[in-house]
């Protein structure tokens, strides 16, 4: 009877000692979801589908930059700073560039120029994105194009205690309504680096119908403005992904203030952006603004200061064929029709005009309505 009495309070100090260590465990992991609310992710996209592969290594591109009032300025001297270069143990707020990696701006467009050559970039850019949780729906290396499929921010989704418990496990039930896509294009240039210009495009979900009705409670997505600081936020992670520490990044990215520099003029009555800046800038803001503005660029010729693109009417279709194909069907009442965007240096400034598929230009409603786009994204 002893023994039994002996094994049985074992058992019950066993038992006891299990929950003690249970309890324990769910105390850290409510602290950890805790902390998880409080120091939520300002960017976390999530794709649909497969998740890219994951490095042995990966770079620490998730943390976005705190409060910065009381850090004392200045960057200890890094591995990743020595892969671009020597540095110093601090940057100055003016700098534009960290070893061979420079950041250009103009107006609320930014881009990275690297001294490196485009094919030793293209596998770490592709891999940039995939880390970041997207998939590639365009990925052609011999156009110097990449483009994700649209991905859901999930940053934005309310992190309160219900969302915490609830969300992870029945996660479709949450939407920020939200979706977003970016196109990467990496450029040669005369010196033998590479130009990266990062575009955004997003779409939102919006009610069809009178509220109250039958209809009201069927969406549509609807495009919605490019936001300049997504692209900059993402320019600055893959700043960290090619060498530069984080807070030279930042650095970086805060560099330059340009003032507006385009306006629309009328020459021999066609419209026509006029820019108040040489060639090359001006050619590659047009390349930036017609990535952003959803226009479909088949080819360029540089030498020729031409783009090759398609544009859709909205005055007879919206959607380009197979535009949006994950999000919702469509079918397109008239083909997209071809133009080509021709940038011309004059003198000091530079002058941006639509031409027809036959390189005549165009003084149409549709050759207007592409003026006036480029225009207000060049501002």
């Amino acid at each position: 009877m002893k023994t039994l009495q002996k094994r049985t309070s074992a058992s019950n100090v066993k038992t006891a000692a299990t929950a003690v260590t249970l309890a324990v465990l769910t105390m850290l992991a409510g602290c950890s979801s805790l902390s998880e609310m409080l120091q939520g992710e300002k960017i976390d996209y999530k794709s649909s589908g497969k998740t890219g592969p994951s490095l042995d290594i990966p770079p620490d591109l998730t943390q976005l930059s705190k409060d910065t009032r009381y850090v004392v300025p200045g960057a200890p001297v890094t591995a990743s700073g020595y892969q671009v270069g020597q540095v110093a143990p601090s940057v100055p707020t003016a700098a534009t560039s960290i070893g061979d990696v420079r950041i250009e701006r103009s107006g609320n467009q930014r881009w990275l120029v690297v001294n490196r050559p485009a094919d030793k970039l293209w596998g770490p850019v592709r891999d940039f994105w995939l880390e970041n949780g997207f998939l590639l729906s365009l990925d052609q290396e011999n156009l110097g194009i990449m483009e994700t499929d649209f991905a859901e921010n999930r940053a934005k989704l309310p992190q309160d205690f219900i969302r915490q418990s609830i969300g992870k496990v029945l996660e479709g039930l949450y939407s920020t309504g939200e979706r977003d896509k970016f196109r990467t294009r990496l450029e040669r240039n005369a010196t033998g680096g590479t130009e990266i210009y990062v575009s955004h495009r997003g779409m939102v979900e919006v009610l069809t119908g009178a509220v109250g009705s039958s209809k009201g409670d069927s969406t549509v997505w609807q495009t919605r403005p490019s936001d300049p600081e997504l692209e900059a936020e993402f320019l600055r992670r893959l700043m960290v992904k090619i060498g530069v520490s984080q807070e030279q990044s930042k650095v970086l990215i805060a560099s330059g203030v340009s003032k507006p520099t385009s306006r629309i003029v009328s020459v021999n009555g066609a419209p026509t952006v006029q820019i108040d800046e040489g060639f090359d800038r001006a050619w590659r803001r047009v390349g930036l603004a017609l990535d952003r503005t959803g226009f479909t660029v088949e080819d360029r010729d540089r030498a020729k200061g031409t783009y090759f693109v398609r544009y859709v009417d909205p005055t007879t279709d919206k959607k380009e064929p197979g535009f949006l194909s994950k999000l919702f069907s469509s079918t397109a009442a008239t083909p997209p029709l071809k133009y080509r965007v021709s940038v011309k240096s004059q003198g000091e400034a530079t002058t941006v005009s639509v031409l027809n598929d036959q390189g005549v230009v165009d003084t149409t409603a549709n050759a207007q309505r592409i003026v006036q786009v480029l225009a207000d994204d060049l501002k």
